[in-house]
């Protein structure tokens, strides 16, 4: 289970998170833009920093003010599909995938290439291997970003609007992807989204509250 519970004093408010996410579960913050959504997964990431509170994942601190606990994002175990799907230019689909197997050494990254060649299988890009990110449809590179944030095995999955960028069949085709993951993988899920359509696929839907100077994403 993802526990959450922090604040981050931003330029314009301060945001305030404080929510868990059961494993096996898909949570939906939704809300205009410029109202922290991408904050707290960077936070949950590691890539931010909250001011207060602690995020906690299956009972282990990742981030914990009192404490002065901050794991940095290699050791969070969390997998991370960006927005713009942030793929290598210069690397192949192979090449992209094996990316996020980097650090591991020994059995761990023998079971990594093991379950890197199933997800390539499974989402039906194999053949795509040895091409690059420029000569990819729009779903193939989210496909790609996604399966090199799941290839190794992480505890927690973060999904930053990643459909945005695709026309409407083909989001709806990626929906039914997304929708069967958390209960597949036994992990929390958070989706940042603009989008009425993937709200569906979530088990709780957040939105934000601002008062007096404060955002605050609450369940």
């Amino acid at each position: 289970m993802l526990v959450v519970e922090i604040e981050k004093r931003l330029p314009d408010f301060t945001l305030r998170a404080n929510f868990t996410v059961p494993a096996g579960e898909l949570l939906a913050l939704a809300g205009p833009s410029g109202s922290g959504k991408t904050t707290i997964l960077e936070c949950l990431a590691g890539l931010q920093r909250p001011d207060a509170g602690h995020i906690t994942l299956d009972r282990q601190p990742l981030f914990a003010a009192a404490a002065g606990i901050n794991l940095p994002a290699a050791r969070r175990r969390v997998g991370f599909v960006f927005q713009a799907y942030a793929l290598f230019e210069h690397l192949t689909v192979w090449e992209n995938v094996l990316y996020g197997l980097r650090g591991l050494r020994g059995g761990e990254k023998e079971a990594g290439l093991r379950r890197a060649e199933g997800l390539m299988a499974r989402f039906g890009i194999g053949h795509l291997r040895n091409r690059f990110p420029a000569q990819l449809s729009g779903g193939e590179r989210q496909r790609v970003a996604l399966i090199r944030a799941l290839v190794r095995d992480p505890a927690m999955l973060l999904l930053d609007e990643p459909l945005a960028a695709l026309d409407r069949g083909l989001r709806e085709q990626l929906r039914q992807e997304i929708k069967e993951l958390p209960a597949e993988w036994r992990i929390p899920v958070v989706l940042v989204t603009h989008c009425c359509c993937e709200e569906r696929l979530a088990t709780k839907v957040l939105r934000p509250v601002r008062a007096n100077g404060t955002i605050s994403w609450t369940a």
